[in-house]
């Protein structure tokens, strides 16, 4: 097998991790690129990544690399890198990959970008695609059934590259051409589940829990149709399939980031471990600006901003509770 039929993943963190170890489950060599020296040493030389997934065993065809430019002389690269730092790491390849898989779920903090905007501008001679669905990563790690959206920029001739790339037996992708609504999904699944992680943490019951995911799903449409998205696609695997996975557990560390919040933890200090990336924290407050910009009511994603950035989170939830009735299908503004 040649160096250009390998495969590339930039960002060895769970995620990351998780998806080289599915994608050379069939055989295939992986290059995985890693910022810490300390994990690629570790993935090459013990077949684990102790930081981030140390309850995985790797594969013998799953390689490590300190030097981004490795990455560069692949075809298909996935991009697994904290939202944030999407842009930065990418302007570091000194050439772009035919097909770039984009699989971190955020917007950009100070810009308002979605990924694929970031990437574009990164890489702009690239075909852009998204992954996003509910997937926990030591479950994908551990070869257990998995279905994805792969929303491709580049249509059906990406999709008929990427597929054979991408499919194993335990892990399918579904095809879209929806790259917004893609990425709005997983975006506003992770400030949803800081939602749900709080409701569990201040023990206001199912019933709420219930309430509160049916009400953020309907926040997710209303902002997905305005910027574009379609609502078949937030209904699927990357909107509302995402959504229930990280409603009610602690392996998502959004769900759990709320969790501690409701219980009395700060957000300073819940945010404090670097190495450990809820990017909801980060989203909240920008899709917070954004709705606010384009008069989309988003009540609960307001509401999650507030409290990261502060406020008691039982003075919020009662804030919420005291707005005015309105019919359930109703289109408020924001």
């Amino acid at each position: 097998m040649s160096d250009l039929e390998k495969i590339g993943v930039i960002g060895a963190g769970a995620w990351g991790t998780a998806l080289a170890q599915m994608l050379a489950s069939d055989g295939r060599k992986v290059l995985i690129w890693a910022y810490e020296s300390d994990v690629v040493e570790a993935i090459n030389r013990d077949r684990r990544n102790p930081v981030y997934l140390p309850d995985a065993s790797l594969s013998e065809t799953v390689r490590a690399t300190a030097d981004i430019a490795n990455i560069a002389a692949l075809d298909t690269v996935l991009c697994v890198t904290p939202a944030q730092v999407m842009g930065m790491v990418l302007e570091q390849l000194p050439n772009a990959p035919r097909d770039l898989v984009l699989c971190s779920k955020g917007i950009e903090a100070g810009t308002g970008r979605l990924m694929n905007d970031v990437a574009r501008a990164a890489c702009a001679d690239s075909a852009i695609a998204v992954l996003s669905g509910p997937t926990f990563a030591h479950e994908v790690a551990a070869g257990l059934p998995t279905a994805v959206t792969l929303a491709c920029g580049g249509g059906e001739a990406q999709w008929d590259r990427l597929k054979p790339a991408i499919a194993r037996p335990t892990f399918r992708p579904y095809y879209s051409d929806d790259v917004t609504g893609a990425e709005i999904g997983g975006a506003i699944k992770n400030v949803l589940a800081i939602a749900c992680g709080l409701v569990d943490g201040l023990q206001l019951g199912q019933n709420a829990r219930a309430a509160l995911i049916a009400r953020g799903y309907a926040e997710m449409l209303r902002f997905g149709e305005a910027l574009g998205a379609r609502a078949e696609t937030l209904a699927g695997l990357c909107g509302l399939g995402d959504l229930v996975l990280t409603c009610s557990s602690t392996s998502s560390r959004n769900f759990s980031l709320g969790k501690a919040l409701g219980e009395g933890a700060t957000a300073a200090e819940l945010l404090a471990d670097r190495r450990t990336v809820a990017e909801g924290a980060h989203t909240a407050p920008v899709l917070a600006t954004l709705a606010k910009e384009r008069d989309v009511a988003m009540p609960i994603i307001v509401a999650v901003s507030a409290i990261l950035a502060g406020e008691k989170p039982r003075d919020v939830v009662a804030k919420l509770l005291a707005r005015p009735l309105t019919a359930e299908l109703a289109e408020p503004r924001g």
